[in-house]
């Protein structure tokens, strides 16, 4: 099976041999990766009989992890309709059934901790640190909702006369989780956890560059006890999309990516009127202050810019700093990057592992010499990175930069980047950053460092972006709600109003006399 992918003859500590070693391609018998990558109604399932596999690669090494069986009108419609068939039995079931299935299913994922953890370094190419995180992140969120599911209630209104009515928060029917290749494992679990506490069942499609670890959530969620075809995971690029999103079982909709594949599938969703929940592009101000605690912004501005190689919708890569502290900030956050260790990612001292895809960080490098023909000064990286070692000589890898002297009309400023870039402005007064800050389509994320309260709330209180953060950045308890401003999306991941947006509302009129007629 292909969780065994992250058994334990492949893992290993610091001390052990290379990535490449252990992870061969399949001539190598030491990883399986013959097994199917669908999966619905309980089972992995082939692709089309004569459909065109797809390379998948492993970002710190550059070679074949495995292959990708895409899938088509047959396919989708069979794991819809597992969902729907699944979605009759659960959505009858008390919250607190649920919630037992569900939390099993986070005792389970918390046992298998490190295995899907190094799976998602495998497949993502981020440091194991941070996809541990990711994975507590997953089990948390399910954990939460897990509690959640039993409190799903309406509201009596009492009438005149007697009458009342009543309101019932209902399940919406099978949802689509269209998820992105940044988080593979967390957003599967962002998805589906609330989807799932309201009572619908899920068919997901990860991103057809990391579809490992979404299958693994499935086969987890199938041991914890849940019917089959409650979370189903078909792989594909734009047309398994696009007919997930046509397909006329599917209630609703729930897309983590980029503002056009957005777009796109709003507008998809829009021919049969299905809600769409829609996580999209952000291209966020972190605005830093002189009376700053400045140790904490440097921390706070490498936070928000070099998770996960730079690839976090989130981040903070527009970095205002107060004309005063600009040098000094300048210089620490410099020392800072050029201290951050680079390689392969399963190593615990390894801070920065390999950006996703040769494409991307091709597509990365490119902003950089843009920056530079437009007049930034690139104080440290933004140059290909090859490893020592050189089994991991084909990975993925660049040197995280800071870029100064930046402008708001420079391209590095103005388009999101998504990759180890952080672009550096001065501003002079409070209302002058506003301004500038908000000059943008886009609204995801905003960040202020400042020692003064009053400030930092009055500077929040205009902030045009749907996640804020006061002397930090990128901090997503899975209680709170995350979600977008403007072009960064509609609706909200986490937190009890997510509730909201998988469940519909029904309104009950309780006549207790007799009907005053007109006629």
């Amino acid at each position: 099976m292909l969780q065994r992918l992250a058994r334990l003859s492949w893992r290993r500590s610091a001390a052990a041999a290379p990535l490449a070693v252990a992870l061969r391609c399949a001539s190598s018998g030491s990883v399986d990766i013959t097994v199917p990558l669908n999966f619905w109604a309980g089972k992995r399932r082939r692709g089309p009989e004569k459909c065109n596999t797809e390379d998948v690669y492993e970002p710190a090494t550059g070679r074949i992890l495995c292959h990708l069986e895409p899938c088509g009108p047959v396919e989708v419609d069979q794991a819809v309709k597992a969902a729907k068939s699944a979605f009759g039995h659960w959505s009858k079931m008390s919250g607190m059934e649920r919630a037992r299935t569900m939390i099993e299913a986070a005792h389970i994922i918390e046992s298998r901790r490190e295995e899907i953890a190094e799976m998602e370094v495998v497949n993502n190419g981020k440091s194991i640190t941070e996809a541990r995180l990711d994975v507590d992140s997953a089990r948390l969120c399910i954990e939460y909702y897990a509690g959640l599911a039993s409190t799903l209630a309406g509201q009596h209104v009492q009438l005149p006369g007697g009458s009342f009515a009543y309101t019932r928060r209902e399940p919406l029917g099978v949802c689509v989780g269209i998820g992105a290749w940044n988080y593979p494992f967390q957003i599967a679990a962002w998805k589906s956890a609330p989807a799932l506490a309201c009572g619908n069942s899920m068919v997901f499609k990860p991103s057809p560059v990391t579809p490992v670890t979404a299958v693994m959530l499935a086969e987890i969620y199938a041991k914890a006890g849940a019917p089959e075809g409650l979370l189903n995971v078909v792989q594909g690029g734009q047309e398994t999309g696009s007919l997930l999103c046509h397909h006329p079982d599917v209630a609703k909709l729930s897309f983590t990516g980029s503002v056009p594949t957005g777009q796109k599938i709003m507008e998809m969703a829009s021919k049969g009127v299905k809600p769409v929940t829609l996580e999209l592009g952000g291209k966020s101000p972190l605005l830093i202050f002189q009376d700053s605690d400045l140790e904490n912004a440097v921390r706070g501005a490498l936070m928000a810019n070099f998770l996960s190689q730079g690839q976090v919708c989130s981040n903070g890569t527009r970095v205002f700093v107060q004309r005063d502290i600009l040098p000094e900030f300048v210089e620490e956050v410099v020392k800072r990057t050029q201290a951050i260790e680079i390689g392969d990612p399963l190593l615990e001292s390894t801070r920065m592992g390999a950006l996703v895809s040769r494409s991307h960080l091709d597509k990365v490098l490119s902003f950089v010499d843009q920056a530079k023909k437009e007049g930034a000064t690139v104080m440290c990286g933004g140059e290909p990175f090859v490893p020592s070692d050189p089994k991991l000589r084909g990975g993925y890898y660049m040197t995280p930069c800071v870029l100064s002297n930046c402008t708001d009309e420079m391209t590095c400023v103005k388009e999101e980047i998504f990759g180890p870039v952080m672009s550096v402005l001065s501003f002079e007064t409070e209302e002058e950053v506003l301004q500038r800050a908000n000059d943008t389509t886009l609204g995801l994320a905003a960040g202020v460092f400042t020692r003064d309260v009053r400030r930092a709330h009055r500077v929040v209180e205009h902030l045009k972006a749907g996640s804020c953060f006061i002397n930090n950045y990128n901090i997503t308890p899975v209680e709170v709600p995350f979600g977008g401003f403007k072009m960064s999306g509609i609706g909200r991941e986490n937190g009890q109003v997510t509730i909201e947006y998988y469940t519909q509302l029904k309104t009950v009129f309780v006549e207790m006399g007799d009907v005053d007629s007109l006629f």
